[in-house]
């Protein structure tokens, strides 16, 4: 999965107004306690953050 894919799937989970701002407040405990953005500054792949993400929203399983 590329950034932009990941991107887009957030926001299409959370509109495009708030998926920005929730990736920079949301802290995941599987990323390691840090958030969405913290993880891909980090290097953690965005399929990895898009697991975790999938995971917190208990999105269905058609969107993992």
């Amino acid at each position: 999965m590329k950034h932009t894919e990941f991107w887009s799937r957030l926001e299409d989970a959370l509109g495009p107004a708030y998926a920005r701002s929730w990736a920079s407040m949301y802290v995941l405990a599987d990323l390691g306690g840090r958030t969405v953005d913290e993880a891909l500054a980090a290097g953690v792949p965005p399929k990895e953050v898009w697991r975790a993400v999938w995971s917190a929203l208990e999105l269905p399983a058609r969107e993992r």
